[in-house]
């Protein structure tokens, strides 16, 4: 039998195929093509995310109990943990006050004919019942009475955090006194639409810290539907 001849004079110049025992058991397969002792198992990384927002993580496996198995929509985990308090409420109020407004809309001003008219019809057409300043501040009735009814009858806030909320909140006007009867209750859902957390939390710390839904990971449609989910009894 042919013996290897490593040990004598090393595997040189044609390497083992030059060997008279190696190269017939590297036809035969005796031998894999590499050295086990080189070979490392491949890593494989989390897909979780650590975004406070809607899709921070990028990923939308989870379904939270209020969703129905039909919906179309998916949410990230971090998502639904933040949600799980505010439908919590939401069920509560339901219980206790059923005649509640779905939603309160709190924006700024800027953005009554732009982006919170939008969040504010996408919503409705979903079925949801919006308190919106557009519609709800009647002609001779004062602003702050009529803001104070809305939030009092009304089980979830969304706050449109948009750059005209963010130039508009140091200025603490109706918008602010609005976020700030908000933040007080667990029932509080910042939508993030044209700006980002960074730049929140240079405005209001309290208000970045609360989790919620960013437009720039999904759409003001998908947005609605999971907001509309959130409040359906």
């Amino acid at each position: 039998m042919a013996k290897c001849t490593a040990p004598v004079r090393g595997h040189t110049g044609g390497g083992a195929a030059s060997c008279p025992a190696c190269s017939s058991r590297s036809r035969y397969g005796g031998h894999s093509s590499y050295d086990s002792r080189s070979y490392s198992p491949p890593s494989y990384s989390s897909a979780i995310g650590s975004g406070r927002s809607s899709g921070g993580s990028g990923r939308r496996t989870s379904k939270p109990r209020w969703s129905g198995g039909s919906s179309s929509a998916w949410y990230t985990p971090e998502q639904v943990q933040a949600l799980t308090p505010v439908r919590e409420n939401v069920e509560s109020l339901a219980a206790a006050q059923p005649d509640l407004r779905d939603v309160f809309l709190c924006h700024a001003w800027d953005d009554r004919q732009g982006s919170a008219k939008e969040l504010h019809d996408l919503l409705e057409a979903r079925g949801v019942r919006v308190w919106f300043s557009e519609k709800d501040l009647g002609l001779g009735v004062p602003m702050m009475r009529a803001i104070d009814k809305g939030l009092v009858n009304s089980r979830v806030g969304i706050v449109l955090v948009t750059p005209a909320m963010l130039r508009r909140l140091p200025a603490e006007g109706i918008a602010d006194k609005e976020l700030s009867a908000l933040l007080r209750r667990e029932r509080l859902v910042p939508v993030v639409h044209g700006t980002t957390y960074d730049e929140l939390e240079q405005v209001s710390l309290l208000l970045a810290s609360r989790a919620g839904l960013n437009t720039a990971e999904e759409s003001m449609a998908e947005v609605a539907t999971k907001i509309a989910e959130l409040v359906a009894i």
